[in-house]
């Protein structure tokens, strides 16, 4: 809607173009930046810009909303929480809230419901991960974008390991979506409250009422408290995942990373609800809804009623959620679940003969295996107590793994003992792996406790055969605004190289003792990452300002000599663009299509060459919304749906297109005997594991080894190659591996 009299002009230096809308606490505006991206300000009401309390939210809600940066989330783009009218810009999300959708559409069904259910749960795990709790999620504060959904305003939230901020007499939140125990002890609620709401939520979504509506706020407050939840018009399959949501006891919820688990299996079409009222929402169910779309500063409050005395919480609903995962998945499978595409067989001897008598050829027939081999799988835990994955780097006959809270760890690679391990004190962090191994020194990232989240992370370097601590070095976690990847140290040889944690140079050091050998500064008013490609290192820079924005769309490339540290002569790129590999001594990167902050795709391909500096740059035959990589001068793409494209980046012509069964897949990792009669290996965090030739033939599949949910976009390759044995690392911190030439049959 159009500005109104008495709106400001400007907000923060950010020029106003519309009003969004306006809720209890504030009013939000849509602005532009100066580069033209959309962004949304909220700015607070006059009567609340001098309560102290209320500012003590306002700083808590910009600080919680810095924190969390994940891909259903809306990112803080600017803020002044201390100015006389504080306001905080966030990524511009487009879309209607779901409360609107409810109201206008009805309920939704199929597969807009699983993908509603599974983007939100990747959200709360994002935001529980760095230690926030939302605390007000409701359909007003759910966005479906065309990329899917976001949960936006963080007015309420807190950091999980602080005190909650209540205001005198009152709860603050929304009756129908709130948990028990933030209606009954608010300093008490922690991430399960969020997966309660979360609960409450889905239901609202797939019937377009709330498991406890009343007519009466203060009735749908005691009813959350103390009756059972009203599922009979939720589908079967969701019903059995969102049952142990709602339990009253917190401790009886699932976590986010557990009900990701829950969720992965439920049938892509969900089915109508079953007996979904004709007046799908009735005006007390969504009142609140109505008058707080914008996702305001504060949320609303409510007083918590009194339970009756003598009354047991949850009596009936008391049991833990594991239970309920079998029945899920036996749901599931009644409902018809995706069956595996299996291409190829994978009994099939490796050696057996393709269309060219070649493309079978998996791996080197006289390639040994280590003394003792045979098959075995294994789990990396740390003492987070949250499942994530882990990356694993061959040595001899050593295996190092890091990340899900692992510095790293050493396996045996003939049979996947452990022989010693070292453990990171911080939350897993999506993306952040090990970061290489020479012949006596491991490399891998420290994160900081939670409680210290001001501190940086470490690059920590372990003798390979005792894990003894060489040294360590905070470093700047930048390289994800550049690369698309979280690969802050690069080793190059015996050389480890990262940003220093001023972000003002890159360093060069001896992997083994940590001596600094050189610090190369960057360019004047740039900020910089080193980027390896084959054999050739560079330094991706940007402006520094397009650093802070997180948009870098004028990189400038500089060859990097590691033994002397010196910058080649900058060569300037259009971006927004992600290197992905060497072509022959070229760089080779993907141009980004964007709608404002969102990321569509890969739409160009680019190369660089390094001696004249000459950039040539190539259409892609679509936009390819996939996890690239290169190999022998390939561009591969791995898309969502398990479909896997090969692309020659001189020409930017699609090679060929084959479709499997690995949804969700990183890749390629390369092995066999050489060039051109090898394979490539993509798998998925579900352990599932394809071998593709060259030339686009399947040579065989195999079958989910753990629950693991579809990737992210740009993961790194989650398989190792030595040799004949295939090491794949999946979810919940699993590693496995085989024989290349003997797969793991399907079952």
């Amino acid at each position: 809607m159009s500005l109104r009299g008495g709106d400001p002009a400007e907000i923060g230096g950010y020029p106003l173009e519309a009003r969004l809308g306006s809720g209890g606490m504030g009013t939000v505006f849509l602005a532009r930046t100066a580069s033209g991206r959309p962004v949304a300000i909220k700015l607070i009401h006059q009567q609340y810009a001098g309560d102290e309390e209320f500012r003590i939210r306002f700083r808590q809600e910009v600080a919680a909303a810095r924190r969390v940066s994940g891909a259903f989330t809306a990112a803080v783009v600017d803020a002044d929480p201390e100015a006389e009218h504080p306001w905080m810009a966030t990524s511009y999300i487009e879309g209607h809230t779901l409360a609107q959708h409810i109201a206008k559409k009805g309920p939704l069904t199929g597969t807009d419901l699983r993908t509603l259910a599974i983007g939100l749960t990747e959200a709360l795990r994002d935001i529980h991960r760095v230690g926030v709790v939302h605390r007000d999620l409701k359909p007003s504060n759910v966005v479906l974008s065309p990329e899917g959904p976001r949960v936006i305003d963080f007015g309420i939230s807190r950091a999980a390991d602080q005190q909650t901020l209540t205001m005198t007499g009152r709860v603050i939140g929304t009756p129908p979506f709130m948990s028990p125990e933030q209606l009954q002890a608010p300093r008490g609620v922690g991430p399960r409250s969020d997966v309660f709401s979360l609960g409450t939520l889905l239901v609202y979504a797939a019937t377009g009422q709330g498991p406890f509506d009343s007519d009466s706020p203060y009735m749908t407050a005691y009813q959350v408290v103390h009756e059972a939840p009203e599922l009979d018009a939720v589908p079967a399959a969701l019903r059995a995942v969102v049952e142990p949501c709602l339990a009253k006891d917190p401790d009886a919820r699932p976590s986010a990373d557990q009900l990701l688990e829950l969720l992965r299996d439920l049938p892509v079409e969900l089915g109508d609800a079953a007996g979904v009222r004709a007046s799908r929402t009735r005006d007390t169910d969504t009142q609140h809804h109505r008058s707080s779309d914008v996702g305001t500063a504060g949320g609303d409050t409510a007083e918590a009623p009194a339970a009756p005395e003598g009354t047991l919480i949850g009596r009936s609903l008391r049991r833990r959620w594991r239970p309920v995962l079998a029945a899920a998945v036996a749901v599931a499978a009644l409902g018809g679940g995706i069956a595996a595409l299996q291409l190829g067989s994978p009994g099939s001897p490796a050696g057996e003969s393709g269309d060219d008598g070649k493309d079978r050829t998996v791996a080197a027939a006289e390639a040994p295996l280590p003394d003792g081999f045979r098959p075995w799988r294994t789990t990396v835990p740390n003492d987070k107590g949250i499942p994530d994955e882990v990356r694993c780097v061959p040595r001899g006959d050593a295996l190092f793994c890091g990340g899900g809270g692992v510095v790293a760890t050493r396996l045996r690679i003939s049979d996947g003992k452990e022989i010693w391990k070292v453990k990171s004190p911080g939350v897993p962090m999506q993306g952040m792996h090990i970061v290489g191994a020479t012949n006596d020194t491991v490399l891998g990232y420290r994160l900081p406790p939670e409680a210290s989240s001001d501190k940086p992370i470490e690059v920590v370097a372990l003798d390979a055969g005792t894990s003894k601590e060489l040294w360590s070095r905070p470093i700047s976690g930048q390289s994800q605004i550049f690369t698309g990847r979280s690969q802050d140290v690069v080793l190059s040889g015996s050389t480890v190289l990262s940003v220093d944690a001023g972000r003002t140079r890159i360093e060069a050091r001896d992997a083994h003792s940590g001596r600094l050998l050189r610090s190369t500064p960057f360019p004047a008013g740039s900020e910089c990452t080193p980027v390896p490609t084959g054999q050739r290192m560079y330094a991706m820079c940007a402006p520094s300002a397009e650093v802070a924005n997180v948009e870098v769309h004028h990189p400038v490339l500089h060859t990097l000599d590691v033994k002397s540290g010196t910058f080649g002569k900058g060569i300037a790129v259009q971006g927004p663009v992600h290197p992905v590999g060497g072509d022959d001594g070229r760089l080779v990167l993907l141009h980004q299509r964007t709608r404002g902050p969102e990321f569509l795709g890969y739409d160009k391909v680019l190369r660089v060459e390094p001696g004249s500096g000459r950039v040539s740059s190539r259409p892609l035959k679509k936009v390819y919304g996939a996890t690239p990589g290169v190999v022998d001068g390939t561009v591969y793409f791995a898309e969502p749906t398990g479909m896997i494209s090969a692309v020659d980046p001189a020409t930017g012509r699609q090679k060929w297109s084959r479709q499997t069964g690995v949804e969700g897949a990183s890749g390629p990792a390369a092995g066999g005997s050489g060039s051109g009669s090898g394979a490539l290996y993509f798998s998925s965090p579900s352990g599932r594991v394809v071998a593709v030739s060259p030339r686009g033939r399947t040579l065989w599949s195999t079958d989910p080894r753990v629950e693991g949910l579809a990737g992210e976009v740009n993961a790194s390759p989650r398989v190792a190659v030595s040799g004949r044995v295939v090491v794949v690392a999946a979810a919940k911190n699993t590693v496995f591996s085989f024989d290349a030439t003997k797969p793991p049959k399907s079952e």
